[in-house]
């Protein structure tokens, strides 16, 4: 098979009565998950042709993973609707998306009639009863290639636009390959899915359980509002591998969940999205200290990740931890301004990625495309894209990649130029703050500091005069019971500065 539905097949001949895919409320075994797939597709089939969009309006759970491989069986692609979000950004999504048809459930069809007028609408319940259609699946997947799209997840879009970007089967395939190999994921894995179904961390859960023949624990929203039960799920689920967002790990660390009740049974961390505050890595070591580590970097457009660093026992990471060497098949490079060529240490430049991971673009972007998605400016010779990521990185003296920060978080203050990850790092290594953040009102020219954690803002502001030049120690600091997250999990820097309004 030419796309992932070979995971899927390969580990329901292996494993039929392991366990596949669970939540709260069902779990499904290979042989159970297989067939339900396949019911989905033929239902689908029936209704759209290959190669179309189909938007994924479901809860969280076991069976919203079905309906995606259902999708696939019918040939189309998918795309989330995250129910958590608002109907007009959702109506707006669909009316870039363009579905041949939305899966909804009986529970949510009413909010979908509302929120999706017009569309062609069909209940996960209806398509589940179709019967098997072996020659109709099979004529599809015959005429499948693995440049297909597998699905597409929106963004926010720097026109007030969401913004599509199209992943194939190829790059997932690429890249899941490696990612299993390099971290020993394996049919003994139970992975513990933290990240909604339309943030790509979220892939990475799936599409490494589906290969592996692991199972995929796909805990419930509402368990990170609640950390003990959280944890108890993760307990009783004997999850051994967490691919999280650092906000979620946080979120554990913050509320001493650990204290409470630790799962023993975990092996793997693997973290991305943000950077990982080393307090909130030293308490995770305290209860878990025999796990790995992993510090996993990229954006969507390159499926996933391109970068990762496991880290090492004794090594001293106070200057940051590294992002560190590209995945196999991924070449990761720095440009400069001129689009020359980094390789020294220490030299800042931006972050550029090429290979076979590279998402086919943006869906219906073509501007954008040719913004971000670029003729490799090394080579004058053949056609070769390369994707400018907007991140600025350098080597350190070991050869590994190190994050500096975005081309967009870099500020103009008081005459300086200022890494707003620069402040961020200073003010979590202080005794008192569990995490921190930092904004620039341009329009006012302020610079504000936002923390969680007991210290008080004067202690606060005096330590940073101690540490930092007086021109990067923020004007307003701010304590706040817990920091704003996006859908994705990553801080909400523009939600933070709201909170300080005309201060």
């Amino acid at each position: 098979m030419a796309n992932a539905l070979c995971y899927l097949e390969t580990s329901f001949r292996r494993f039929p009565d392991r366990c596949a895919v669970t939540d709260d409320c069902r779990s499904y075994s290979y042989a159970e998950f297989y067939r339900l797939s396949r019911r989905i597709g033929t239902g689908l089939a029936r209704l759209t042709g290959p190669k179309q969009g189909v938007g994924v309006f479901l809860e969280k759970n076991a069976d919203a993973v079905a309906a995606f491989f259902g999708i696939q069986w019918a040939g189309c692609f998918y795309s989330v609707l995250n129910t958590e979000l608002p109907g007009p950004r959702l109506n707006q999504i669909a009316a870039q998306l363009g579905p041949a048809v939305i899966v909804t459930c009986r529970e949510l069809l009413a909010q979908a009639e509302e929120i999706f007028p017009g569309q062609s609408l069909v209940c996960l319940e209806a398509l589940a009863e179709v019967p098997e259609d072996d020659a109709a699946l099979a004529a599809i997947q015959a005429r499948a290639i693995d440049t297909d799209p597998l699905y597409v997840n929106f963004t926010s879009g720097s026109t007030g636009v969401p913004k599509g970007i199209v992943v194939s089967s190829r790059s997932v395939l690429d890249f899941i390959g490696c990612f299993t190999e390099l971290f020993d994921i394996t049919e003994g894995d139970v992975i513990a899915n933290q990240a909604p179904f339309d943030f790509d961390v979220s892939v990475k859960d799936i599409y490494s359980a589906m290969k592996a023949g692991a199972t995929l624990a796909v805990v419930p929203r509402r368990l990170f509002s609640v950390p003990t039960e959280l944890m108890d799920f993760l307990c009783e689920k004997k999850a051994t591998t967490l691919i999280w967002a650092v906000s979620a790990l946080c979120l554990i660390t913050g509320f001493h969940a650990l204290d409470y009740r630790t799962p023993e049974t975990i092996q793997k961390i693997l973290f991305s999205g943000e950077v990982m505050p080393l307090r909130a890595l030293k308490e995770f070591r305290k209860h878990l200290p025999d796990v790995t580590y992993v510090n996993l970097y990229g954006p969507t457009e390159i499926t996933c990740n391109c970068t990762y660093h496991i880290l090492e026992e004794n090594r001293d990471y106070a200057a940051g931890i590294p992002i560190g060497i590209p995945f196999p098949n991924e070449d990761v490079f720095l440009l400069d301004g001129e689009n020359r060529l980094i390789t020294g240490q220490e030299t800042e430049g931006e972050i550029c990625v090429r290979g076979t991971a590279l998402a086919l673009g943006y869906y219906r972007c073509p501007e954008q495309n040719a913004a971000h998605f670029t003729q490799n400016p090394l080579n004058p010779n053949y056609p070769e894209r390369v994707y400018r990521t907007g991140d600025l990185g350098r080597y350190n003296d070991r050869g590994e990649l190190v994050f500096s920060g975005r081309k967009d978080f870099q500020i103009k203050y008081m005459g300086h130029r200022i890494e707003l990850e620069e402040i961020e790092r200073e003010m979590n290594a202080i005794a008192g703050v569990d995490r921190a953040c930092c904004v620039f009102d341009e329009k006012r020219g302020r610079l504000k500091g936002f923390y969680t954690g007991a210290i008080d803002q004067g202690e606060l502001h005096t330590i940073m005069k101690q540490t930092l030049p007086g021109f990067m120690v923020p004007g307003i600091l701010r304590q706040v019971e817990a920091m704003p997250l996006n859908k994705n999990g990553k801080i909400d820097r523009k939600a933070l500065a709201a909170m300080a309004g005309g201060r």
